[in-house]
């Protein structure tokens, strides 16, 4: 009896793991929908494409349009800003183009279209075998949203922050009228908010600034959308392993790991040794689920990568090099809008540039695009990389600087990461003891990564790699 009892709980717990939403093996395009492509040329009200504070004209219709493009690239999910409807004035000069200051989060803005619209796009994203992940806004209305005079008790105060020993919680993010979510009448409407888009086919929530929410609303949030079976993506900016960590026993599915892209940024487009990715990567061990965090080398929020240079080859050449080490690691990449163009762009609104498509391209931006476009199919095209598992390789020290070498593992399919950061093509020869790393015998093997020469081979004991400078190849290893 007491076996069968724990077959029973083990085959409940197996059983409750597998309904677990899962993004693993995913690839999630992000889209700003009114700096994305413009399908509709009537809804352009207050559209001034020479100022990065307007509109531009982007909307569902047009990205509905594009989702043959980014089919093409790869990316088998999409993340929308938020798409719902948004203060009508201006504050600081500035329009809420990108949708963070909403005015009613169940309409759809009509910069973008209308709900028929959304449901439209829907339809042909779901056609497409893409899912939708769609940006949620719970900490805030917008500066002039008809909201903060209706429903004054609604939102935290001086009064309140005053005497508040969470500052982050309790005090407004950059003004913003700041909801509290301990308001029954507040908690109600935000987790209606969720039904309401999941009831329109949106497969996981992207959850804007989740530092600033109270958690017991959180948690019970979380609650609710595990249990509909929606992927939840949380942003805690300057989220480190750790953070992400703790919100995944939390109920988060998946956290921004801004730590990693930070690392990256200072070692892949900067100067700095690849030990910095390094020691994010040797941390992976503490995530609840590895599989499941977002990984990406630049965002709506940031300085766009290749600004990372000054030179803007150089920024092309190094966004090359970022697409296919990112592509190599265990986790959900997200490409924002023109990274697979290594679009330039300095802090917002720079980073949020009109995206450009195939007929306004240059031949360097066409390359980096051919480059993304071909890590994301040898990604997609092994199950060890798409979600595998992944160890990182115990670099000598002399070495680890410039050299980073991880394996992804599926059944009995392998492959080898290998990171280069040295400005010159070098060889590399290393015992395979000396890396942690059984392997048998291999002659010399290229890279999986077409336009790219780099190669490896086992023999002797001994790891031989022979790699291009600054840029990373991904091998087929017995």
């Amino acid at each position: 009896m007491r076996r069968l009892i724990l077959s029973g709980l083990l085959l409940t717990s197996a059983a409750h793991a597998q309904a677990l939403p899962s993004f693993e093996g995913q690839v999630i395009y992000q889209v700003l929908p009114d700096r994305f492509y413009d399908g509709d040329p009537t809804n352009n009200a207050g559209v001034d494409r020479s100022n990065l504070r307007a509109w531009h004209g982007g909307d569902l219709k047009g990205l509905t349009e594009k989702l043959p493009y980014i089919e093409k690239l790869g990316a088998t999910a999409l993340w929308l800003t938020p798409i719902y409807r948004q203060q009508a004035v201006n504050s600081f000069d500035t329009a809420a183009y990108h949708g963070y200051w909403p005015e009613n989060f169940r309409q759809v803005d009509p910069h973008f279209g209308s709900l028929a619209t959304f449901d439209a796009f829907v339809k042909a994203a779901k056609g497409a075998g893409m899912k939708i992940v769609l940006d949620q806004v719970i900490n805030h209305y917008g500066y002039e949203a008809s909201a903060v005079k209706a429903n004054p008790g609604w939102f935290n105060g001086k009064a309140q922050c005053d005497v508040s020993r969470d500052k982050d919680v309790d005090c407004p993010l950059a003004g913003l009228p700041d909801l509290r979510q301990s308001v029954p009448a507040v908690r109600a409407a935000l987790l209606e908010n969720s039904d309401f888009w999941r009831a329109r086919g949106v497969d996981g929530f992207r959850y804007d600034a989740i530092k600033h929410v109270e958690r017991p609303f959180l948690l019970d949030l979380l609650k609710k959308d595990r249990a509909a079976g929606t992927w939840t993506l949380g942003e805690w900016y300057d989220a480190d392993t750790g953070t992400v960590a703790e919100w995944q026993k939390q109920g988060f599915d998946s956290l921004f790991l801004f730590s990693l892209q930070a690392a990256m940024r200072q070692s892949v487009m900067g100067s700095s040794g690849l030990g910095n990715v390094a020691n994010v990567l040797a941390r992976s061990g503490e995530l609840a689920r590895p599989g499941e965090v977002a990984l990406f080398l630049d965002n709506h929020d940031v300085p766009r990568f290749a600004q990372g240079s000054l030179f803007e080859d150089e920024g092309q050449a190094r966004t090359k090099y970022g697409l296919r080490a990112l592509m190599t690691l265990r986790g959900v990449p997200v490409i924002y809008q023109g990274t697979e163009i290594a679009m330039r762009g300095g802090a917002d609104p720079d980073n949020r540039r009109t995206m450009r498509f195939e007929d306004a391209w240059t031949p360097a931006e066409k390359g980096v695009y051919e480059v993304a476009q071909g890590a994301i199919r040898v990604r997609q095209a092994s199950a060890a990389l798409r979600a595998g598992t992944q160890t990182l390789l115990t670099v000598p020290d002399s070495l680890s600087s410039d050299l980073l070498l991880l394996t992804r593992t599926s059944g009995s399919e392998r492959k080898l990461a290998a990171w280069h950061g040295g400005t010159a093509r070098k060889t590399y020869s290393v015992r395979l003891n000396r890396l942690g790393l059984q392997a048998s015998a291999q002659d010399v093997t290229r890279t999986l990564y077409s336009g790219q020469d780099a190669k490896v081979s086992v023999s002797g004991g001994f790891l031989h790699l022979s790699l291009p400078p600054k840029d990373a190849a991904v091998f087929a290893l017995k």
